[in-house]
């Protein structure tokens, strides 16, 4: 199974790797050195479970930058669902930048199928219902548009990327700018055309939200019948604004919170506690 279309890689994917390689390879690898300098290998990576695939190009980035002699040669492509135990790629060339990029290479490919596997089995969860599975701005530090890139591949959608692409007006706002209502009209002020989301606890508050003429609310903590009556009052009051659920929502409960109607759930896990996928590089050395 494959997402129906491939999601542009980050911009900053070449400096995510470089910078991965400098926290590890440091000034040189020790260990590596004890490897006959003209000693060749071949690897395959294995994944040991059921996962979505995510991370090939930083894969290839990595070898590349160590050592461009160095061969991979991939069996899938993000996106591709596989079960336990399969060949995702064979790779084969000097031994030395082979051992040295094996562990970055497996943090990236790990971590970002873990984000990608999470995200499809939640756009899975709510199949048919219409709603769209979000992300947060809790990613790991440095690999915030890796892990959204994870995201599309796996089949759900991005939040805002950082705090400079949209707003999102909650409590602390709010309380300094007097109301909802002012929030909202400083807002369209400072930013106008933007994307603009206020984040309720309280159907007053939604009330309120609406009137002020928010593009989104997000539903924070509501329970499945206030959720049912926020989306009846969006019908009587705007139509057009968009609602969105967050907070304590599982794997579990996410089709009955899809089904109230409404049109987005944020699931801040998909990259902050993701499970990495486990994978297994299995070298063969083929000598001098």
């Amino acid at each position: 199974m494959t997402t129906p279309t491939t999601p542009a890689l980050p911009a900053d994917l070449a400096d995510q790797v470089r910078r991965a390689l400098d926290e590890d390879v440091g000034t040189g690898d020790l260990t590596a050195a004890l490897v006959p300098a003209g000693q060749s290998a071949s690897a395959t990576i294995i994944s040991r479970e059921p996962a979505v695939v995510c991370g090939t190009a930083w894969v290839d980035a990595v070898f590349a930058a160590l050592d461009p002699a160095i061969h991979v040669a991939w069996r899938v492509r993000d996106g591709d669902a596989v079960a336990a135990g399969a060949l995702l790629c064979e790779l084969s060339g000097p031994a030395r930048p082979l051992l040295t990029g094996e562990r970055t290479a497996l943090n990236f490919l790990q971590t970002l199928s873990a984000t990608a596997t999470a995200a499809r089995r939640c756009v899975d969860a709510v199949a048919g219902t219409g709603c769209r599975i979000l992300d947060t701005r809790k990613t790991l530090p440095g690999l915030r548009r890796a892990q959204k890139y994870a995201v599309r591949t796996g089949g759900a959608h991005n939040h805002r990327i950082g705090l400079f692409d949209a707003i999102l007006v909650k409590e602390n706002h709010i309380v300094a700018a007097g109301s909802i209502t002012a929030a909202v009209a400083a807002a369209r002020r400072q930013s106008p055309g933007v994307l603009l989301e206020v984040e309720v606890e309280r159907l007053d508050q939604a009330e309120e939200a609406f009137a002020a003429g928010a593009d989104r609310l997000l539903l924070d903590n509501f329970p499945l019948e206030r959720l049912r009556e926020a989306v009846r009052l969006r019908a009587a009051r705007s139509p057009a604004t968009g609602l969105e659920a967050s907070g304590g929502i599982t794997l579990a409960t996410l089709r009955a919170v899809a089904e109230t109607g409404v049109d987005f759930i944020s699931i801040g896990d998909l990259t902050k506690s993701v499970h990495a996928v486990d994978l297994s590089m299995r070298f063969r050395f083929t000598g001098a």
